[in-house]
């Protein structure tokens, strides 16, 4: 095992390591690693630290900290294979997914660095004579960024570097289920030698670490991608201190079939939607609403193809389509969902049982059929590979259920009528809306979400303009 230790003010810091965290792969339950959990005094170490090197960071010329960027997303790509079997090991992706995620991660790293001369303010028209107005964008200062375990590599980064770019500097807490990716990644930035203090990483659990971090009056904005209800949290212990937040929650996507689509399409896009990262992604199609002309052999061709999904150790068996889930937690609430699924009239047209493995947290690909909108199934995130149909007439009472719902983070929809495709951009409350596609962002686009699916968004310049804030200055020079 590695000696992990917390990264703070340039250094990996040995003073706070009395207590361990255990991290485990979820496909054999193996022993991996210990993490450290950090305790106030660590993270008041530093948060302290990026206060004090927060003013000359932002005092650098914008291109010069993306040089910085650059060259992390360098070192990222020379260790892709260890990388990409360290997230598999200890989160169960897929290893073609872990490349995957290498990859975007180190992409968007660059992207993000090309910012750097694409910061732009506005002047405004004045008022008086000899007076020109200028809005200044400015970094917000001391960022904490609180990441999830389904893509804990690419959310350093997409917290990491929009931060950094802008001229504020961030203290990392990774999830304690995933944070093995993390410490490595902060030997990368270490090598990558940017100046004392700008990234500090903290390991450590949500109800300690996170706490002492997110709810510090000296943190200037919590960045936070997780759960609804983690999520509130953080936003109570945020409004203690007018803390800005910037939350991405969770999603309980729609995914609308209409009678004129492309069944092989959209059950091939859906299944995709569905079994990537083995359904633990909150983007993805979580309920679907099909025209009832169609959905005999929509249902077929959709359980057939997520019959073919084959799942099991992702190291052990490189060719395989999912891993387990992330934790034993996460497997018995997606058991207890259909169970009470199928109490409620839902029949299983495919799976709907945990598998019948040696060893992981698996769960079988899943078709429900006959659900309503009244069951949990269908309300409720259920963060697994398993996908409930819900029978529509027409393509306005899609697009009802789909908004009836606490979530609005993204949403499809399959048709070869353009129309049909404009109704439902225009009428669906999402902030993303797939047409005739499986729902994965873009970093140009702007990931963000209505109701509980959080406050804020991510990518683009959209994304990067959220760790600013303005400065109007007036000037009178005539």
């Amino acid at each position: 095992m590695s000696t992990h230790h917390n990264y703070i003010d340039g250094r990996f810091d040995e003073a706070d390591i009395a207590t361990r965290i255990d991290v485990f792969n979820p496909a054999t339950h193996a022993l991996l690693d210990t993490v450290p959990e950090a305790g106030v005094a660590a993270v008041e170490r530093a948060i302290a630290a990026a206060r004090a090197a927060q003013p000359q960071w932002a005092k650098l010329p914008a291109i010069q900290r993306a040089a910085h960027l650059r060259k992390v997303a360098e070192g990222l790509r020379g260790v892709r294979e260890e990388m990409a079997r360290l997230l598999t090991l200890e989160q169960g992706k897929t290893l073609g997914l872990a490349r995957v995620e290498v990859d975007f991660t180190a992409d968007y790293l660059d992207y993000m660095a090309e910012w750097a001369r694409r910061i732009e303010g506005e002047v405004l028209t004045s008022d008086r004579p000899g007076e020109s107005i200028f809005l200044l964008r400015k970094p917000v200062g001391v960022v904490a960024g609180v990441l999830p375990w389904n893509f804990p590599l690419f959310l350093i980064a997409r917290k990491m570097a929009p931060a950094l770019v802008t001229g504020n500097t961030i203290v990392i807490k990774p999830s304690e289920e995933t944070p093995l990716n993390a410490f490595l990644f902060a030997k990368l930035v270490h090598a990558a030698e940017l100046p004392c203090g700008v990234f500090n990483l903290v390991g450590g659990r949500g109800e300690t670490t996170g706490a002492a971090l997110t709810g510090s009056r000296a943190i200037d904005m919590v960045s936070f991608t997780g759960s609804v209800e983690t999520g509130s949290r953080i936003m109570q212990a945020a409004g203690r201190n007018l803390t800005r937040v910037n939350l991405e929650l969770g999603g309980k996507a729609p995914a609308i079939v209409l009678a004129d689509a492309d069944l092989d399409l959209a059950s091939t896009a859906i299944t995709a939607s569905r079994v990537i990262n083995t359904g633990q992604v909150c983007n993805c199609a979580e309920r679907i609403y099909v025209q009832r002309a169609v959905a005999d052999e929509f249902i077929t061709k959709l359980a057939a193809k997520m019959a073919a999904t084959r799942y099991g150790d992702p190291i052990a068996d490189q060719s395989i389509d999912m891993g387990p889930l992330v934790n034993k937690e996460g497997l018995d609430k997606v058991a207890a969902m259909v169970e009470q699924a199928k109490r409620d009239g839902a029949q299983c047209v495919l799976g709907g049982q945990v598998a019948d493995r040696a060893s992981g947290y698996h769960y079988e690909p899943t078709v429900l059929i006959n659900c309503h909108a009244d069951m949990d199934i269908m309300r409720k995130e259920i963060f697994g590979p398993v996908l409930p149909v819900q029978l529509v007439d027409d393509l306005d009472e899609a697009v009802a259920h789909a908004n009836a719902s606490d979530y609005g983070l993204t949403s499809s929809v399959y048709t070869r009528d353009l129309n049909a495709a404009m109704r439902a951009i225009r009428d669906l409350q999402f902030g993303e809306t797939y047409v005739n596609r499986e729902n994965f962002e873009a970093m140009q686009g702007f990931h963000a979400g209505r109701r509980k699916s959080g406050i804020g968004g991510a990518d683009g310049k959209h994304g990067l303009y959220e760790y600013t804030e303005t400065h109007v200055a007036y000037i009178q020079h005539g």
